[in-house]
């Protein structure tokens, strides 16, 4: 019950993409409030559809997370992998979306 209230109020409070408004095409940031909202409600294969970007984002920011509260060793070339892991899905996705 309380799952299902934090989606509706979370989906009332998306901010619309301005990039699309302004220009008529979607930037390389589209679809991730969307997948969030997907990962809320439990729907883990509907939010990697609407942004494949959002699990190496996840996986970026849990590890950055972790690093800084308890020190990794090679933790900046795991931090460098992660980045540019999620830098291939984020342009990945959006090339994709032109094709």
């Amino acid at each position: 019950m309380r799952l299902a209230i934090l989606t509706l109020v979370f989906e009332d409070f998306m901010l619309p993409c301005f990039t699309k408004q302004l220009f008529g095409f979607d930037c390389p940031g589209c679809g991730l409030q969307r997948s969030i909202a997907f990962l809320i409600q439990g729907d883990f294969i509907a939010a990697f559809k609407m942004y494949p970007a959002i699990y190496p984002i996840m996986a970026l920011s849990g590890f950055l997370l972790l690093d800084h509260f308890q020190k990794i060793k090679y933790s900046s070339m795991i931090t460098s992998f992660l980045m540019v892991t999620t830098v291939a899905f984020i342009l990945g996705n959006y090339i994709l979306k032109f094709i």
